[in-house]
Parts: structure tokens; sequence; C-alpha cells
């Protein structure tokens, strides 16, 4: 199998749990709620989405087999003394992920985590696992290391993921024209809620990728 992906890079992780942490960041294209296309946005699952998943130009983006795609993660990362970590994203990565990428992975030494709409069960063989819901979409994926969920949104309200089984719940600000709103909606929550961390996007925030 060939894997399409849109970029490749290195980074430090900007949300949840693992905010700060360095990571080498594999964007798949593609998704299962939006085409990723501003002309379809308005008739999409998720409209909010502020990703461009779309298309092979970013990046290190292109055409991978599962052993050229784990060499160029594992040849990214730029340290020999800490094990090399690659967060897989979209769009929705698990379209694409399969045993045969995590195998690959696993060969290069990489420590995988995933960043899913929770559509889709993964594979096994995924070291941390982070779910982040979307409205009007069918979450199937009710467990992993860390529940995401971008806040508000109507018909996804967090009381409704509090009993799952997540060792991290978080709380993001939805990122839009009423984001200073959104922001204090967020923080009332939290602080009424103490189950729910806040996550911010403090990648914009410091202007790295």
């Amino acid at each position: 199998m060939m894997y399409k992906v849109k970029e490749i890079y290195y980074t430090l992780q900007g949300e949840g749990a693992h905010t700060g942490r360095g990571a080498v960041f594999c964007r798949f294209t593609g998704c299962n709620l939006w085409t990723g296309l501003e002309k379809d946005r308005p008739q999409a699952i998720c409209q909010f989405c502020d990703t461009d998943f779309w298309g092979m130009d970013g990046e290190n983006g292109g055409k991978y087999s599962a052993a050229d795609l784990a060499k160029k993660v594992r040849n990214l990362w730029p340290a020999d003394l800490v094990k090399p970590y690659v967060v897989c994203t979209g769009g929705e990565p698990l379209l694409q992920m399969d045993a045969e990428l995590i195998a690959a992975f696993k060969k290069e030494g990489l420590e995988i985590a995933i960043e899913t709409n929770g559509t889709i069960i993964p594979p096994d063989g995924i070291d941390w696992v982070c779910v982040s819901p979307k409205a009007n979409a069918e979450l199937i994926l009710t467990k992993g290391d860390e529940i995401k969920l971008i806040f508000p949104q109507l018909g996804a309200e967090p009381d409704l993921y509090e009993n799952m089984d997540f060792d991290h719940f978080f709380l993001q600000p939805m990122d839009s024209e009423f984001s200073e709103r959104n922001i204090k909606m967020t923080l009332d929550y939290c602080l009424k809620n103490p189950q729910w961390r806040l996550s911010l996007q403090t990648h914009k925030m410091l202007n790295i990728p």
C-alpha cells in the first residue's frame, strides 16, 4: 500500500497532555467528515476544521511505502538518546493507517501517537490514542489515553463523554470569530467541572507548525 501524506515535520506538540513535547508530525491526506475543500465546508459534518489536509503539497508531502514513510519520520528526529515520537494526524489518519505501517514504524523504533475523530477503530500497536469527537459523527472509539473535545459544539456536550474510558479529559476552545467568548466558556466549564482540563493551541500562540 502507498500512503498519501500532506506533510511531515518536526516541531513541539501544541495541544493536550503532551504539550511542549518534541514530535514528528505525520499529517495524512483525507478525512471522512470533510473533503478539505472550502467549497464543501457548508455541507461538511465538521465545519470548523482549521487544518489543511487536502493534497500532498506540504513539507515532505507525497506518496510513501510503509518502510519509506517510517524512515522519513525517523530521519527527521534530531536526538539519539530519546526515543523518536511520531504523531499521526490528518484529516483522519485511520483512513490509511494499518498494521503494515505500524509494524514499519515499530521497526524504526518509533513511539506512535494518533489524533483521531473516533469514528474508526484503530489497529493494535498504537502507543497513545487521542480522540477528538465531532458533533453529528458517530463516535465508536470510546476509550483511549486522551479525549480532546473542541468546545462548544451543539450536540457534542462534555457530559456525553465524561463516563468514557479515557485517562485525560481536555476541553479546547473552538478557534473561530467567537474565540474570546469560547475561551471564557471553556474556562468557566473547566472551573465548574474539574474532571476536564483546559487545552490551548500553544503552537498558534508561538507561531510554530
